[in-house]
């Protein structure tokens, strides 16, 4: 675990934030510069939670439309939140066409805030906008560019942790980029041990679930192929109430799993050697997977959701796989996109 997950808030000066705060003497003259160039705009929050809210606003000297993240920092002696410093360090760092850009930071005491390019929905929207029928061809679409942003991030030793539809932005052109580095951590080998509360329930791989602190990259491919699946089905794959009330949604899809086809099973703190054995239903059989992402997908979900992390597909593999080397451009996927 590092120093960022020993600690829920860092002090500012100690991550390094030198470079985000004002150059100048007066904080309050600073802020003036930094909200004269932007005019938020009167709309219903683009969203909330417990960071803060989110805006969306007008860039004047570009007039382009972005995203304000307003962070709380309700005690300034605590400094800024160490979710904020990961979500600053990791971004500015990451440069690509499936991953959200970080335009602009503000910092001063008691106040962040993110600048960030702005886009008009995200997959969990676009999903429920077409009533949770995407066609095979926008399936196919959506996960390539999935995979390329995760490919990316990966190949920069960058693991989400987070990756869930609602953290995938997707603008009026079906673009997606991933967003919410919030979670987000720098790996190096051999990994850490790690946090376990990270990742949305119902996207949690596995060995989260049971316990583990050593895990590594294959977290976020497990996440994808609920995305995958979730896309298929038009309903969440494993929507747990809680951590064994998830785990259990997962043995009763996927098979309650064995230490022949995980082995190491039996160490995880969480696991019960009297958990319920349920067999598996096989992909097929799973709502209206088959039709929507025939044999090959099934093929990638598998390779996606092996209960072992170590037999799970990379994103570099699965941009190869012949399920996605057919993936069709954007250009050509807008008529094709409404319902299955």
């Amino acid at each position: 675990m590092d120093r960022l997950d020993r600690a829920d808030r860092v002090p500012a000066q100690d991550a390094r934030m030198e470079d985000a705060l004002p150059a100048i003497d007066t904080y309050d003259e600073e802020e003036r510069r930094f909200d004269d160039q932007y005019e938020k705009i009167e709309r219903p929050l683009l969203g909330e939670g417990t960071y803060g809210k989110v805006y969306k606003a007008r860039a004047k000297r570009t007039d382009a439309t972005v995203a304000m993240k307003v962070m709380k920092l309700e005690n300034q002696d605590e400094g800024v939140p160490s979710t904020a410093i990961r979500e600053i360090a990791l971004l500015r760092q990451l440069n690509h066409a499936n991953v959200v850009k970080l335009q602009e930071v503000f910092c001063r005491p008691g106040k962040l805030v993110l600048v960030f390019e702005f886009l008009e929905n995200d997959l969990k929207k676009h999903l429920k906008s077409v009533d949770g029928r995407l066609t095979p061809s926008a399936i196919k679409h959506f996960l390539h560019q999935l995979f390329s942003g995760v490919e990316y991030c990966h190949s920069r030793r960058v693991i989400h942790r987070d990756l869930k539809p609602q953290n995938l932005l997707v603008d009026k052109d079906l673009r997606l980029k991933i967003a919410d580095f919030g979670l987000a951590r720098a790996f190096a080998i051999p990994v850490p041990k790690c946090t376990h509360e990270v990742v949305t329930v119902w996207y949690r791989p596995p060995e989260i679930l049971l316990g583990s602190v050593m895990y590594s990259i294959p977290v976020d491919i497990w996440s994808c192929g609920c995305i995958h699946g979730e896309m298929a089905t038009g309903a969440p794959l494993f929507p747990g109430d809680s951590e064994i009330d998830t785990i259990f949604k997962i043995f009763q899809k996927l098979g309650t799993p064995s230490e022949a086809v995980w082995p190491g099973l039996s160490d995880l703190p969480c696991f019960k050697g009297s958990f319920p054995k349920w067999p598996p239903k096989g992909w097929a059989n799973i709502r209206n997977t088959l039709p929507q992402v025939g044999p090959t997908g099934i093929q990638l979900l598998e390779l996606c959701m092996s209960y072992d992390p170590k037999s799970r597909i990379s994103a570099r593999r699965a941009l190869s796989h012949p399920y996605l080397t057919d993936a069709v451009d954007r250009t050509t996927l807008a008529a094709s996109v409404g319902g299955a």
